[in-house]
Order: C-alpha cells, then sequence, then structure tokens
C-alpha cells in the first residue's frame, strides 16, 4: 500500500517563467500595519431621552469615540452603574400618598360605616 500524499499542484506562479500577454499591474496597497487601530468614532447617534440623568450617562457613552478598545470596557461599565443608580432612585423616590379609602358617597354611608347592635 502505498501512503504518499499526491502533490499539489503549485498555485505560485513560477518568477522565471514566461507569461503571455501583457504584464499585470499590481494594484498598490498600504503597507501592513499589525499594530493596534487607533480610536475611531462609531457615529452611533445618541437621542435624548428627556431624563437628565439617563442623558448624562447615555452622552459619556462619546467618551468611549476617543479611546482604543481596551478603555472601553471602564466607560461602559461606568455608565451601566450610573444608569442602574437612576433606575434604583426611581424606585427609592417618594410616590403619592395613598388615597383615603372610599366610605361612600357623600350621604349615603357605606355598609362598613354602620354598626349594627341587636
Amino acid at each position: 500500500m502505498n501512503d504518499a500524499v499526491p502533490k499539489a499542484a503549485d498555485t505560485e506562479p513560477d518568477p522565471g517563467a514566461t507569461r503571455d500577454g501583457p504584464p499585470e499591474q499590481a494594484a498598490a496597497q498600504p503597507p501592513y500595519d499589525d499594530g493596534p487601530a487607533g480610536p475611531a468614532p462609531l457615529g452611533v447617534p445618541r437621542t435624548p431621552t428627556g431624563n437628565a440623568e439617563v442623558d448624562a450617562q447615555v452622552e459619556r457613552l462619546a467618551d468611549a469615540d476617543h479611546l482604543t478598545t481596551d478603555g472601553h470596557l471602564e466607560v461602559y461599565e461606568d455608565v451601566h452603574r450610573g444608569l442602574r443608580d437612576a433606575l434604583t432612585a426611581l424606585d427609592a423616590r417618594p410616590g403619592p400618598s395613598p388615597a383615603v379609602p372610599h366610605r361612600g358617597s357623600p350621604g349615603h354611608p357605606s355598609q362598613s360605616a354602620h354598626v349594627h347592635r341587636s
């Protein structure tokens, strides 16, 4: 049994081979940069909500546009914390006082207002 793998056709042109036809123009490509890309704005629109606390946090997201990706996490966590605090504050704010229970219409007291004695 022959375990030899057939040799694949060479896909790279032989530099010494001659070509038929006009020489191809190589497209000019910028040099390869293996470093991290610089900060670039994402261009995501931020629509005001009408709540000043929330709007301030949403605008804080714009700070990530000026940072490299390794700095985004800090901004996102800060904004998340601020939004969570704004929601928590909504639950902590005093609401309207509870309404006085209705005891019937004027002149017609409800059944609970009558005391029956035998």
